[in-house]
């Protein structure tokens, strides 16, 4: 996925009220750009961080900047909008590039189920039960390589989880998939301390038959693209 304009660089002054922040601009000029994350951006949101942002010139827009990365040196880097994940796999799955979910006849997004909940994707397949599939974006790193979900209690996460394993009850396929999109990371854990209700309810649908897909990020200013498979590693039972 491309950026629909190119980003220009600038210096991270202040992340506030959760979805805005200053970021001060090479040339000096000190702007407000939109944040597009709700979670706690841990190591993400640090006063003085090199990050990258999104003009625009909608005229429908308060804000003419969006924050999409952050730059931590050695060629890596995170984006930070959450909704990229679901924009990107949607382009990936109907192309059959996700590993383990190719073969599906139709893809529709947003399907309500569950409890006043909406399925990110459903794929169906002739002769096979359909598969729901949940996304989350990942942002977490606090051990060198190890990225971790969630970064933040997350009720309507666990809420997922719960509604992921009925469905696996009523006979279909259940799959979390966790796009991480951070590209210095090379495998996944779920952040037990922070959310131990997230991990429980990860833990009971994974033995109820939920399956669970990581997958990297490739990132640069110009683009955020699928990555490479991901390993998962399991949180010890509480």
């Amino acid at each position: 996925m491309r950026f629909q304009t190119p980003l220009v660089p600038g210096v991270l002054v202040r992340r506030y009220k959760r979805f805005l922040a200053d970021v001060t601009l090479e040339d000096g000029q000190q702007v407000t750009a939109h944040c597009a994350n709700p979670g706690s951006m841990t190591g993400l949101a640090v006063p003085g961080s090199r990050v990258w942002l999104e003009p625009n010139d909608d005229p429908k827009k308060k804000l003419k900047f969006g924050w999409r990365l952050v730059e931590h040196g050695n060629g890596h880097f995170t984006g930070v909008d959450t909704a990229v994940p679901n924009r990107m796999l949607r382009s990936a799955l109907e192309a059959q590039e996700v590993p383990g979910l190719t073969g599906h006849d139709t893809l529709r997004a947003e399907v309500p189920y569950g409890e006043k909940s909406r399925i990110d994707f459903l794929l169906s397949q002739i002769g096979l039960p359909d598969t729901y599939v949940e996304v989350k974006s990942v942002t977490l790193m606090r051990q060198t390589g190890l990225a971790e979900f969630p970064d933040s209690v997350t009720a309507r996460g666990t809420k997922h989880l719960h509604e992921l394993t009925e469905m696996t009850r009523l006979g279909h396929r259940a799959v979390m998939l966790y796009l991480v999109q951070r590209t210095d990371c090379d495998r996944l854990t779920l952040a037990r301390d922070i959310d131990p209700a997230y991990a429980a309810a990860w833990l009971r649908g994974t033995r109820a038959g939920v399956e669970t897909i990581a997958i990297g990020c490739k990132i640069t200013p110009d683009a955020i693209t699928l990555g490479d498979p991901m390993r998962m590693i399991a949180p010890e039972p509480a």
